[in-house]
């Protein structure tokens, strides 16, 4: 190349640098702080902040950076909601069903019993109506909300006691997280909302009688079969739990359009990483958890069958007390049974031939 084309190159790079670059490269210098609702302990459910926060700074170049804070360092648990909607906080991370004392409605965010699995719920989301829906909702206190994590479909959880039928229920002491325990509270279950991190020593002083938390990867992190053995399954009130990451609404306005994309592109990364590390992870802790000693079982059909009457009777009711509800429930039941008959006919009978295979 001779001196005069490389002189040319060089002035057409100066322009590009100076006009064209992408427009990221021009927008302020951010920190935002992300509250969780989880202990550091549990590096998946907690860790999703992480894996959302570098990839903010990654696609920003260093220019828009997030802290992430565990349950009780800025907040209880239970106060991310309160905290970004009233700008406490810039941004948080939890369990939408943990405020249905406030409104039933934020359940449907993240799991009802007998709800939709993780990839029926990420499609609501994303190519229902789901996102628009909550959106609407979460506006109506000041914050905008992104899915961002789901573990699939749960355990049923650690019992002290078997489960051999709806009698054994009768007076349980049971950590259930959310809706479960409006469900289960109508078959005798007394319901305990226990954040993750004091499990553990209710579990041990005997204060509950049984806990569900997410799976075996994480019980085994908290060490509930060593103060519990009959592991029960399947979680039917956590079907396909989503996590959401909630962005104060006047914070999320105020950002250029490159940065709100950011956001957007972070979380949905976040939200798939989350569910392989679980698809990948509770298999192996599984095995370690019964070479320990678990005793893995399922619970009784009657149980399944009473549990879902309740559930579809409570639904019947808040969508004839509660506008909000009935609004997006009918749009989620509908999607529900549409996506259960697509599910019966492909994956469903896909899985019942491959699980019966010697692999």
């Amino acid at each position: 190349m001779d001196r005069r084309s490389i002189i040319k190159n060089a002035g057409i790079a100066g322009v590009l640098a100076a006009g064209a670059a992408p427009a990221v490269h021009a927008q302020a210098t951010l920190r935002w702080r992300c509250a969780s609702s989880f202990p550091k302990s549990l590096d998946t459910l907690f860790g999703v902040c992480d894996v959302f926060a570098k990839k903010v700074g990654e696609l920003s170049g260093g220019k828009f950076t997030i802290s992430t804070h565990a349950a009780g360092e800025l907040m209880p648990a239970f106060g991310v909601l309160d905290g970004v909607s009233n700008g406490t906080i810039e941004m948080a991370n939890t369990a939408s069903y943990y405020f249905f004392g406030k409104d039933p409605t934020y359940a449907l965010d993240c799991a009802v019993p007998f709800g939709l699995n993780s990839r029926q719920m990420t499609a609501w989301m994303y190519e229902g109506n789901g996102l628009k829906l909550f959106r609407e909702h979460f506006g109506k206190v000041g914050i905008v909300n992104f899915p961002m994590g789901n573990t699939g479909v749960q355990m049923g959880g650690w019992f002290r006691k078997e489960i051999k039928g709806l009698d054994d229920l009768k007076g349980l002491k049971f950590r259930c997280g959310g809706f479960a325990g409006k469900v289960l509270e109508r078959l005798g279950v007394v319901p305990q909302n226990i954040p993750g991190g004091e499990i553990y020593q209710a579990l041990e002083k005997g204060t509950i009688d049984a806990a569900e938390w997410v799976g075996p990867y994480d019980d085994l992190k908290l060490g509930l079969n060593k103060v519990a053995q009959n592991y029960y399954y399947p979680g039917f009130w956590e079907v396909g739990p989503q996590l959401s990451l909630y962005v104060n609404q006047k914070a999320y306005e105020g950002l250029s359009s490159e940065y709100k994309s950011i956001v957007e592109c972070a979380a949905a990364f976040a939200h798939t990483d989350m569910q392989a590390k679980y698809d990948a992870r509770n298999m192996p802790a599984l095995k370690t958890l019964l070479g320990q000693g678990a005793k893995l079982q399922r619970f009784p059909k009657e149980i399944l069958s009473a549990a879902f009457k309740s559930a579809t009777d409570i639904y019947a009711e808040l969508s004839d007390t509660n506008p909000a509800w009935k609004k997006i429930y009918a749009d989620y039941a509908a999607f529900r049974r549409d996506g259960n008959l697509w599910f019966s006919l492909a994956e469903a009978s896909m899985d019942d031939f491959m699980q019966a295979q010697k692999l």
